[in-house]
């Protein structure tokens, strides 16, 4: 079996698996990193959304094949020690979460889209599109605009 050697949350790990197993497992499976959570497993739901060299990606449809040398940063890997990232902070005090499945995902998404644009537009947030059932669109919007305002 193929070995694949990368970095996850800033930690270097080798795993052995198939070239084209989904990363989502090897990351919930073979690492135990149970963050990014199994939805559609075809890019859809974006609840498994993680980040890849600082790019949002979804890990169901990322072979491990493809992170060779990269950096895998997952919701577990945002906080820095104590300190939570500022978009976290505003998750809190916008009382987002409700069922928090997608939270994760959502958190990832907004992270990487304040990373590319300090203001983001009404546009910006609509092309998130992480789906969350229990619809709490209005205060995801809240606190990534309070997010960028942080920051």
């Amino acid at each position: 079996m193929p070995s694949h050697t990368f970095t996850v949350n800033g930690r270097s790990v080798t795993v052995d698996a198939p070239d084209d197993l989904p990363l989502l497992w090897v990351l919930r499976d073979l690492l135990g990193i149970r963050g990014p959570k199994y939805g559609c497993g075809v890019d859809v739901c974006k609840a498994c959304t993680s980040h890849l060299d600082g790019q949002d990606v979804r890990p169901c449809v990322v072979p491990v094949s493809a992170c060779a040398g990269r950096e895998v940063t997952t919701i577990e890997g945002l906080a820095d020690g104590d300190r939570l990232h500022p978009v976290q902070e505003a998750w809190l005090e916008q009382d987002v979460a409700q069922c928090g499945f997608c939270q994760p995902g959502q958190i990832m998404a907004a992270v990487a889209l304040l990373r590319r644009t300090g203001e983001p537009t009404e546009e910006d947030l609509d092309a998130i599109a992480n789906i969350c059932r229990c619809g709490t669109y209005v205060r995801i919007r809240e606190a990534i605009k309070a997010a960028a305002a942080r920051m």
